[in-house]
């Protein structure tokens, strides 16, 4: 299985690691951001047996992270109900990544505000066409199976919505599914470019609504949609909801846009 392949040499312990099965996840000459995030998320709990339920991250993408790595993990505050932690990943001693993970214990209910559903509900994956691969990155390919999100034909905006789900099955928890999947889609800034060229991510914010969620045949709607682009970078906004259109993840993120 390449998600636990890709895992296995983690142990929490700092140090030198081989990622032997990064090729599977490789977008360009680096790790996918939802597998370089997952890489360090995974560092954090392996460090920290025993976390509560993650509830929010900000991770940093600095640069390419390939097959050699180093990781490392601190335990920066330990309260009665939050715990957060920082885990990094350097590739030749230069910094590659850098994570800041809140982990949570649930609390009894003082606020109560549901998240709306989606606009325009495209109907269950299962009724929507199969997206080719044929302009993805190979990991997606690899990795995702893709049914279409959006009508055809209709004004999609600045905005990139797909029904996704991993293609194999694998042992994740929850939250680090959703850390793996909250970045597939590609910025949706990618449709409001005047030619084509590459796009990076640089940042990327997100809270964990349901850090339990176990959305039916794996399936979540993933979106992403440019807020505003100018300059050579687009501020994103990405979610997922479930298979149900329950909202499960909700985040930010920066992104240049070159050519």
């Amino acid at each position: 299985m390449t998600i636990a392949s890709l895992l296995e040499p983690i142990t929490g312990q700092p140090g030198p690691v081989r990622l032997t099965h990064a090729a599977d996840w490789l977008q360009g000459r680096t790790l996918y951001g939802g597998a370089s995030a997952l890489v360090a998320y995974t560092m954090a709990t392996r460090a920290f047996p025993g976390l509560p339920p993650l509830r929010a991250a900000q991770v940093a993408f600095v640069a390419p992270v390939g097959e050699d790595i180093t990781l490392s993990a601190e335990m920066i505050r330990q309260g009665r109900s939050v715990t957060q932690v920082r885990s990094e990943i350097r590739v030749d001693d230069k910094l590659a990544l850098s994570a800041f993970w809140l982990f949570a214990e649930r609390r009894e209910a003082n606020a109560f505000h549901p998240s709306v559903p989606p606009e325009d509900w495209p109907g269950q994956p299962e009724d929507n066409a199969q997206v080719t691969h044929s302009f993805a990155p190979s990991f997606v390919a690899k990795n995702f199976e893709l049914r279409h999100g959006q009508t055809k034909g209709e004004d999609r905006g600045a905005t990139v919505r797909r029904w996704a789900r991993l293609t194999e099955e694998h042992s994740l928890d929850p939250a680090a599914k959703l850390v793996l999947m909250g970045d597939v889609m590609p910025p949706g800034a990618m449709r409001a470019m005047r030619r084509q060229g590459p796009i990076s991510s640089i940042n990327w914010s997100f809270n964990v609504l349901n850090p339990e969620s176990q959305s039916r045949d794996g399936w979540y709607l993933a979106e992403n949609a440019s807020q505003h682009a100018d300059c050579g970078y687009s501020s994103e906004r990405l979610r997922l909801w479930d298979a149900d259109g329950r909202q499960v993840l909700d985040g930010m993120q920066s992104v240049a846009v070159f050519g």
